[in-house]
């Protein structure tokens, strides 16, 4: 998804030190969606944390993230499986807004500014609310809830002033935006993706408000099978496997169709939220099932 001179789509991956183009799939070629997405040929798509799990995933339709070495893993693998499209990545701390507002002046500059903006990006750090550090309260703030209004600001921006009234803003959310289960390591990250919620929301109503046709939409998953708990609890391997070790859960490439089934419904079409977990996952259970999502 790019805005080039070709037929291609260019996908903006966030997260290398340098620029390095590769041909990546689009979401047609990703989930072999039909006709319906051929109105996004041609265009450019920004993903946020897409050097690995669902960033990856959906980053073989477009990319962002801070780890180098993956994203351009991720776009050489792109490339040899000879897939159109061009995959963009770039570095960026989504904790300081001023790499951002860069990041998207650099899109400017070289692909025109972007159509679609996928926010993915997240952390989570164990600090509960009575024992937990701020410094770990204060990032999981910066990243999900301040990095991602940045970021959506600066598409909605991008997309006015080319006059992009198609454009549209999906957020990769959580179950956690949605019920709080028992436990304490997860009551922060659960507030900030609660926000997620509500930022959707409010920004379907602005863009309403501001009479134009962009689209809001929220993707909600459960348990999904990826390196979360690992970078969680770097620190205990055999707490990091537990979650994912009952049931089958969810894999990054589910959450990639369902950004892809967002993307080729009609212009007229408002999906607003799309709440997706594994058939074993039970809501309302804690601790080992669905403490975190």
């Amino acid at each position: 998804m790019h805005m080039h001179t070709s037929s291609h789509q260019h996908i903006i991956a966030h997260n290398t030190s340098r620029e390095v183009y590769a041909d990546v799939h689009t979401p047609m070629q990703v989930t072999g969606v039909p006709v319906v997405m051929d109105r996004w040929r041609g265009r450019v798509a920004l993903v946020t944390g897409a050097s690995v799990g669902i960033g990856a995933a959906i980053a073989k339709v477009v990319g962002c993230a801070r780890d180098i070495e993956k994203l351009q893993k991720l776009a050489a693998e792109c490339q040899s499986a000879g897939h159109s499209g061009v995959f963009v990545p770039y570095k960026c701390d989504l904790s300081n807004e001023e790499e951002i507002v860069s990041m998207f002046s650099a899109i400017k500059s070289q692909h025109k500014g972007v159509d679609v903006c996928i926010n993915n990006a997240g952390v989570a750090h164990p600090d509960p609310l009575l024992t937990g550090k701020t410094s770990g309260w204060k990032n999981m703030l910066d990243v999900n809830v301040l990095g991602l209004c940045v970021c959506t600001r600066e598409a909605y921006q991008s997309m006015k002033e080319r006059n992009v009234d198609d454009g549209h803003i999906i957020n990769i959310n959580s179950m956690s935006g949605h019920r709080v289960v028992q436990n304490p390591d997860s009551h922060f990250y659960s507030s900030t993706k609660y926000a997620v919620t509500a930022l959707t929301e409010g920004l379907r109503q602005e863009l309403r408000e501001a009479k134009t046709h962009i689209r809001a939409t929220c993707i909600s998953p459960g348990l999904v099978e990826t390196e979360f708990f690992q970078r969680l609890y770097s620190d205990n391997p055999e707490k990091a496997a537990a979650p994912l070790s009952t049931l089958k859960p969810l894999e990054a490439i589910d959450i990639a169709n369902s950004v892809t089934y967002v993307l080729s419904a009609p212009p007229h079409v408002q999906i607003g939220d799309i709440w997706m977990r594994p058939v074993e996952q039970v809501t309302g259970v804690p601790v080992v099932i669905e403490w975190l999502w």
